[in-house]
């Protein structure tokens, strides 16, 4: 679960929805599984854009005749050692979000986000799969 919520509410609300389990409240949760968005991107290095190539090893221009790049982990190794340790990231900025799905689908998951509002967008764009909700 990546979620913009405070530590304590992602925590509960990953106990009552059978996220963590094993647990009865949120106080007895191993912390190793509950990470912060900042924590995250730090280990990870962020992200890095690199130039989309064709076949014949040119560049990819876009209609407009800029460079289209990539989005990548910048430290795939460290994101391949914690991903799948990882059950809930709390106070989540959208980059942190971003991250995780576009690491991921690097590691061929199929990924499925749900978003209620605009800062939810660029990570529901590049899913195989969003939801976004609305009141």
């Amino acid at each position: 679960m990546v979620t913009g919520d405070n530590q304590d509410t992602a925590e509960a609300i990953a106990v009552e929805c059978g996220i963590i389990k094993g647990h009865d409240k949120p106080a007895y949760v191993k912390k190793e599984h509950v990470w912060l968005g900042q924590e995250f991107w730090a280990r990870i290095e962020g992200i890095k854009q690199i130039p989309k190539k064709d076949e014949d090893d040119k560049p990819v221009r876009n209609k407009f005749k800029k460079q289209v790049y990539l989005d990548k982990v910048a430290n795939m190794t460290a994101f391949n050692e914690i991903y799948e340790k990882i059950d809930v990231i709390a106070r989540c900025r959208p980059e942190d979000k971003y991250a995780m799905v576009i690491g991921l689908i690097a590691n061929k998951h199929v990924v499925a986000v749900t978003g209620d509002g605009t800062n939810d967008a660029p990570a529901l764009k590049r899913a195989d799969v969003g939801f976004a909700m609305g009141i």
